[in-house]
């Protein structure tokens, strides 16, 4: 009898100082104390994931013999923790999530090379997460959110399906040596004077940028889908050895301080081409070589001069509108009419509203206000929605009679 008392007493104890059921093999290992992650750090794999508790810190130290973990490493919705580190982890082979940790000021994870993503969020406390050399070498995706993050180096993955990089008010710098990216780099409302350095990117599916002060992808020779650039703060955005977009858009909207675009070895515009809003935008002579646009042509703004001297096929409209006198532009590219431009061609100065639409060129080579085509390829053979609508509640009606 004793000796079962003693037994029971043994295991509460063990499970109240967090020993037992946190193993080595366990589909998930809880971290609810510092103990925890001591006898974490001691397995050399964890085989499923790592939850840090809700309940756990203020600091997690997962150094020792720890080198791998099969699935993620998870912190959600912690207010007490406030370092998380790590100088034997060397692969986390799901997602290193931290989503709502509001007082984490140190994450230092030195030996870190493969992830599966990155997913960080809410991390109100956070200056700068710090990796070794050469970093994160491999990971599928990277979100990093509405963080006091100030720089973000030692990512420096070579290829990448998706980087999302938003709402990181303190965000200033950022330099990456990734090569290529196959779904979408989305990099939107961060540090006012962020400035972002992507020295190695060769290839792009797609990408978004938005309020940066500088943008350098000297590398860049393909974008298989759009490259869109809106509201950002930069003077000079130069790709020089940009070939092709392959299959989407080129849009360039209300970026006020730009002055000079420049695209020299740019052949071809799979998609719509749209300069708009650009006011301080003079002249639109960086375009030298382009030679086809499968869609629109929507360039408006305040221009003097207007240069494309290569062009030979516009699949779509053809519009070209300033608040300035560019007679002699309208003059060089009225050949354009009816022959290289397929769609509906406008071209004019002096047009005191040229900067206030900023809709992007149809990318499907119609004409940006050719809506009425659209309109009357609505289904059902030219049948109204609204006479579709009556058709069905006066078939319902007529069932419930019968």
């Amino acid at each position: 009898m004793f000796s079962k008392q003693l037994l029971t007493a043994a295991t509460a104890l063990s499970m109240a100082s967090g020993v037992f059921g946190v193993g080595c093999s366990d589909a998930t290992a809880t971290i609810k104390s510092a103990a925890d992650a001591t006898q974490v750090a001691s397995c050399d794999s964890i085989k499923g994931s790592v939850l840090i508790d809700t309940t756990a810190g203020p600091d997690i130290d997962l150094s020792g013999n720890l080198e791998t973990i099969g699935g993620d490493l998870t912190a959600e919705n912690n207010g007490l923790l406030n370092s998380l580190k790590s100088t034997s982890l060397t692969k986390i082979g799901g997602a290193f999530a931290l989503k709502n940790v509001t007082k984490l000021s140190t994450l230092t994870f030195s030996a870190l090379g493969e992830v599966g993503s990155i997913d960080w969020a809410t991390l109100n406390a956070l200056p700068e997460p710090t990796f070794g050399n050469p970093g994160i070498t491999k990971a599928k995706s990277v979100t990093i959110a509405d963080t006091f993050i100030e720089s973000i180096d030692g990512i420096n993955v070579e290829s990448l399906t998706d980087m999302n990089i938003n709402n990181n008010r303190r965000l200033t710098k950022f330099s990456t040596s990734i090569k290529s990216l196959s779904n979408t780099l989305y990099v939107q409302a961060n540090g006012l004077n962020l400035a972002m350095e992507m020295p190695n990117l060769e290839w792009i599916a797609n990408m978004t940028i938005a309020n940066v002060t500088s943008f350098s992808v000297p590398s860049l020779h393909t974008v298989n889908g759009s490259m869109r650039f809106d509201s950002n703060y930069f003077t000079d955005f130069i790709a020089a050895n940009l070939t092709e977009i392959q299959t989407g858009d080129l849009s360039f909207v209300s970026n006020p301080q730009v002055t000079n675009i420049s695209i020299p070895k740019l052949t071809t515009i799979g998609g719509g081409f749209t300069i708009a809003n650009n006011t301080a935008l003079e002249k639109l002579d960086g375009f030298s070589s382009l030679n086809e646009i499968g869609g629109a042509v929507k360039v408006r703004g305040s221009f003097t001069d207007v240069e494309l001297p290569d062009l030979k096929d516009v699949k779509g409209a053809f519009e070209v509108v300033s608040t300035e006198d560019i007679t002699n532009s309208c003059n060089s590219l009225s050949s354009y009419k009816g022959g290289v431009v397929q769609g509906d061609y406008d071209c004019r100065g002096k047009d005191a509203n040229a900067n206030d639409d900023t809709s992007d060129a149809s990318s499907d080579g119609s004409s940006s206000n050719g809506t009425d085509n659209k309109k009357s390829a609505a289904p059902g053979s030219g049948t109204s929605m609204p006479a579709l609508y009556t058709l069905v509640a006066l078939g319902s009606f007529v069932a419930a009679l019968l």
